[in-house]
């Protein structure tokens, strides 16, 4: 396939005009799903978007949460992958076990 008369070098450049932009993404992530559906505070999560891959770093309470936050960013239009550093105070599967 060719573009500008030389070859598509990488599905991405197919996929190019069907992403929706690096800020609209992080914007959503941000505002709908860190703010308004986890009630984090911008502090808590940061969000970095290229290409539609988005990179979340900071600290939440517990351990539970991170696949949550995953599985929240993935569903958001226009995400390719989410790569995860986020650390966590409570470990959820320690304090379940223990009864706490």
């Amino acid at each position: 396939m060719l573009r500008a008369g030389r070859p598509v070098r990488a599905r991405t450049d197919l996929l190019r005009i069907f992403l929706r932009g690096d800020d609209a993404i992080h914007d959503e992530i941000t505002r709908d799903v860190l703010r308004q559906t986890l009630d984090l505070a911008p502090s808590d999560v940061t969000v970095e978007v290229r290409d539609g891959q988005v990179i979340l770093g900071g600290s939440v309470e517990v351990s539970s949460l991170i696949p949550i936050i995953e599985r929240l960013c993935r569903n958001v239009d226009g995400v390719v992958s989410v790569s995860a550093h986020i650390e966590y105070r409570i470990d959820a599967s320690r304090a379940s076990s223990t009864g706490a």
